[in-house]
């Protein structure tokens, strides 16, 4: 995210528009916390994950005065254009802030790889490089200790930061919400590969899966005979230094955001799809679905053969 926000905030000043910066999203809209940023503002943050204006989840801007408060705060400080970073819920905070006249552009910062608009998210490939690196660190103790692992990752509907990791990652099985989990599938692959040989395995499951973690490791340890452990990783997912493809990624959606403000083009998505930047019709972004990509978790079976 802040990626995004420098580039939002050096686009701004380069193209003579002041800018400012709302702390701790609609909850710092809601209490006036608002401050005028520079050049200077955005120095050396591109490679800190997070973000520097704060992030807070906002219950007040539910509530009708807590909305008309947030649209007297920008009529106040006589904003009249709205950068929003996130996940399906603040845009759509966002597409309500749009509909009552203030126009909003939206960016796509989720490490689940949530939003159907586009191809990536903000943070999801960062989200990813973490899972790996966790991934090398768990092989070496359960290879040591001759165990099978599960390792709990973000996901609650989408699954591809499971998927993408499971596949980068060399895990026998990745386990994704949008599949429903065969427990004999899962078993009879350890089994064979103990079978040749195998001295660990890997598990990716994402937290959406509808079964626990650690009962699937309990039922795994007592159909294979195989001592199952379970790591979840948690909120260390969404921190760390950003990857290059995320900076770039960020760095290109805010320009654009910039961009369409100035034209006076309001209320829109900025996605990404191949390596073009797009923009949607934000209520229709929204109401898109978001579907797993077939053919990645066909190419991440093939290969844990």
């Amino acid at each position: 995210m802040n990626a995004a926000i420098r580039a939002v905030v050096r686009g701004c000043v380069y193209n003579e528009m002041q800018i400012y910066g709302i702390e701790r999203g609609y909850e710092g809209l809601i209490a006036g916390d608002i401050r005028e940023l520079t050049v200077s503002s955005v120095s050396d943050i591109i490679q800190r994950g997070g973000t520097m204006l704060h992030t807070a989840r906002s219950t007040q801007f539910m509530q009708p005065e807590g909305f008309k408060r947030a649209m007297d705060m920008l009529e106040n400080f006589q904003i009249q254009g709205l950068v929003v970073v996130g996940g399906d819920g603040s845009l759509t905070g966002g597409l309500k802030i749009g509909k009552a006249g203030v126009p909003v552009v939206g960016l796509p910062g989720t490490i689940d790889n949530d939003l159907a608009y586009t191809d990536f998210t903000i943070g999801f490939d960062t989200s990813v490089n973490t899972v790996l690196a966790a991934i090398s660190n768990i092989r070496d103790t359960s290879s040591s200790h001759e165990r099978s692992t599960v390792i709990e990752v973000m996901g609650r509907n989408c699954g591809d930061l499971a998927l993408y990791a499971g596949l980068c990652g060399g895990a026998e099985t990745v386990l994704i919400p949008e599949i429903e989990p065969s427990i004999n599938d899962i078993c009879r692959k350890l089994i064979q590969g103990k079978n040749r040989g195998k001295m660990h395995s890997i598990i990716i499951k994402a937290e959406g899966v509808n079964i626990p973690s650690q009962e699937l490791a309990d039922i795994i340890t007592e159909r294979t005979g195989l001592e199952t452990k379970v790591v979840v990783l948690a909120y260390i997912q969404r921190g760390g230094s950003p990857t290059g493809r995320d900076r770039m990624l960020a760095s290109r959606m805010g320009y654009k955001a910039v961009e369409l403000l100035k034209d006076d083009i309001g209320n829109r998505a900025v996605g990404i799809r191949g390596m073009e930047i797009v923009h949607y019709d934000l209520e229709e972004a929204l109401d898109m679905k978001k579907e797993y990509d077939e053919s990645v978790n066909n190419l991440a079976e093939i290969l844990s053969i």
